[in-house]
């Protein structure tokens, strides 16, 4: 199994944007120099907890001070953005990395950035799907362009000069194109299915129940009969400190990040969203029993070493065989713990978790 990590930490909006944007940029060197294999970063432009709000600005900010790991845009929200744009970008980023990138792609989960594009209330898998085709369309074809959509429209018909290279879009380093993946963040999600009809991957998100991600396997396969378990990303939140009681403190209780990025969650999937099916197997449950507590306990695995290993394990045990770990990183309310956990997860979990697979 691979260890990469997935960067979409929830600060607490009282923190100076400066510091945390670095912290972040922190963690992606850390990982890179430890061993982590991809790294990926999401964006939100509405909110001041979840502050990167250009993924792909911010991979860029880190594409030449990193060696090894591959970088992912950890979504691009698709609706919010001009295919045009989006396949400038990207293909420069793409470049800029020669080829060290995967393309992570959504129709985009906060309400208040939909609302700010536009598109609230909309059909956003629609425009998703539209855009992402006409961001393919892009890649494979020559300007003069003429796409034209229900959404969107793409044409340097009128303003083409061939000779000096006007009205083209840079294609992407890696032909023919950057492998793309999706997140997957409801149970049995049809999304997957039709993602990987595609050549799409999934990643299952870190705030889904054991028996939830699960589910995706069977989606998977669905749509890519030839599926291996190598092809599954699967992100989870982990602390690993040196010591058990530090652990808990840290990891679960209310004075801790991890117990801070579900609170906020909660408030945005179960009370602005109506989403409280992700935190619960029985839906007649009702929603206000999801808490912080509750969920943090179920979803959040910490411990010393030889703990985690045996809860990642026992985690296995229920979502089958994958073939890449996302440490999820959260904010680094005490930096060294934070640096540590990292590095015991890289250095120590990762080679005790492989040899009990083997074995």
């Amino acid at each position: 199994m691979k260890l990469a990590t997935f960067m979409m930490p929830l600060h607490p909006p009282g923190r100076r944007p400066a510091e945390t944007l670095a912290e972040d940029r922190e963690a992606i060197l850390l990982a890179d120099k430890l061993g982590y294999v991809e790294a990926y970063v999401g964006e939100h432009v509405t909110d001041l907890a979840e502050n990167v709000t250009s993924c792909l600005m911010f991979l860029a900010s880190v594409a030449h001070e990193t060696e090894n790991i591959v970088l992912g845009s950890g979504t691009i929200n698709m609706p919010n953005s001009h295919p045009a744009a989006i396949a400038a970008q990207v293909a420069m980023l793409d470049h800029m990395l020669k080829g060290r990138f995967i393309m992570g792609i959504s129709p985009g989960g906060l309400m208040s950035d939909a609302e700010v594009f536009g598109n609230y209330q909309k059909d956003r898998n629609a425009i998703f799907l539209e855009s992402i085709n006409m961001v393919l369309d892009i890649w494979k074809g020559e300007g003069p362009y003429e796409l034209k959509g229900n959404f969107f429209e793409v044409t340097t018909k009128k303003t083409m000069i061939p000779e000096i290279g006007q009205g083209t879009i840079l294609k992407p380093y890696q032909r023919p194109h950057p492998p793309i993946v999706v997140t997957a963040v409801a149970p049995h999600s049809r999304g997957v299915t039709e993602a990987a009809k595609r050549g799409w991957m999934p990643i299952s998100a870190n705030f889904l129940l054991p028996e939830w991600v699960a589910s995706h396997w069977k989606k998977l396969v669905e749509g890519k009969p030839d599926a291996r378990p190598a092809d599954w990303r699967v992100a989870k939140s982990i602390f690993v400190a040196d010591d058990d009681k530090v652990a808990e403190r840290y990891g679960r209780s209310a004075e801790g990040p991890y117990h801070f990025y579900f609170r906020q969650l909660i408030r945005k999937l179960v009370g602005a969203a109506s989403r409280g099916n992700l935190f619960k197997l029985d839906p007649n449950q009702p929603d206000g029993e999801i808490t912080a507590d509750s969920v943090t306990r179920k979803l959040v695995i910490a411990g010393s070493v030889n703990s985690v290993v045996d809860q990642l394990l026992a985690f296995r045990e229920t979502t089958g065989d994958f073939g890449t770990l996302l440490y999820a990183c959260h904010d680094w309310l005490d930096p060294a713990l934070g640096r540590r956990s990292m590095q015991l997860m890289a250095e120590q979990v990762m080679p005790r978790l492989n040899a009990a697979l083997r074995s």
